[in-house]
């Protein structure tokens, strides 16, 4: 099949997903805008976009003996724990266990996601949660992602619910699909037990292609039932908590990845305070919950800020 044939039969399969209007604007917007460095998204920089900046990056942790250290840390993934209470949450889901993965960057180094792979089969969940950026490069193929996606998808138990961040490609919805991982582009399921329910929402990326819509994906659910949230990136919690979610989780920062000792991040690469960076907050009558992600971006390098894989259990207190 010619590789324009190929788009044409993902471009169907994406009209029939989510609809004609949001179908050509998550593909116009990817196909017609190169990554910009600066300019577009919520904030001005895009670091991960220009390709040279990594180059300097490494060379410069090298020049100062931090390089082999980082890249040590960066494959010692750890697995958190994170206790949500909500005190209206439904009996029926009393100790929900949420396996939340996000920022695997899974195409960087075969290393992190050997380990990733380890790490979930030492742990016990009743839902699988991804919060994007499962590949490195933010442009071009999606062929190995998805091959080392497709590795990880084996060691996971469904459910499995997605959302994409600002490295992925609508693209890769029909092959995560095939998988059994249910993307959420602004959509909402309904995760029912013993006549007992709960609304889990995804939006598509706010960060830099901006084509998020929290309304569409909150309109399904009724008023006063326990709704969680997934969004690649942090940054619009506002929007999120005055629409009614209880529990945001989401990741894109890192942590910082490259932080001063005490874990104070440098930089976050997102237009957010730096509450909502990382680890478990609050915001209004909101929990969030910003992971460190299990990958790198830019640097295969992390220093003060360990990667992670975190399990939230959901409880009445």
């Amino acid at each position: 099949m010619k590789p324009d044939d190929a788009d044409a039969l993902i471009q169907d399969k994406l009209v029939t997903r989510l609809g004609d209007c949001h179908a050509r604007q998550r593909w116009g917007i990817e196909t017609t805008a190169e990554p910009r460095v600066f300019g577009g998204g919520l904030n001005f920089f895009h670091p991960e976009n220009w390709y040279s900046f990594h180059s300097i990056i490494r060379y410069c942790l090298m020049a100062s003996g931090f390089y082999w250290r980082g890249r040590h840390n960066a494959r010692n993934i750890r697995i958190e724990q994170n206790s949500i209470v909500l005190p209206h949450l439904p009996h029926a889901f009393e100790g929900l266990r949420l396996l939340h993965i996000s920022d695997l960057h899974i195409d960087m180094d075969p290393v992190i996601s050997d380990d990733v792979i380890r790490k979930v089969q030492q742990v016990e969940y009743d839902i699988c949660v991804m919060t994007g950026d499962y590949r490195a490069r933010t442009f071009g193929g999606i062929q190995d992602t998805m091959k080392a996606l497709g590795q990880l998808r084996e060691k996971l138990n469904p459910p499995i619910y997605a959302v994409l961040g600002n490295h992925d490609s609508v693209r890769m919805v029909p092959g995560m699909e095939q998988m059994d991982i249910r993307v959420l582009l602004n959509e909402t399921v309904v995760i029912e037990k013993h006549d007992s329910r709960i609304y889990l929402a995804g939006i598509d990326d706010a960060h830099f292609f901006r084509v998020d819509n929290i309304e569409k994906a909150a309109e399904s659910i009724p008023p006063n039932e326990t709704s969680i949230l997934l969004s690649h990136t942090p940054e619009i919690y506002r929007q999120a908590a005055h629409a009614g979610f209880d529990v945001m989780l989401c990741g894109h920062t890192h942590g910082g990845q490259i932080c001063l000792p005490g874990g104070i991040p440098l930089t976050l690469d997102a237009n957010c305070p730096r509450f909502v960076g990382r680890g478990p907050w609050r915001y209004c009558a909101m929990h969030g919950y910003t992971t460190r992600g299990a990958g790198t971006s830019i640097v295969n390098v992390r220093l003060n800020c360990p990667p992670e894989i975190t399990i939230h259990s959901l409880t009445k207190g």
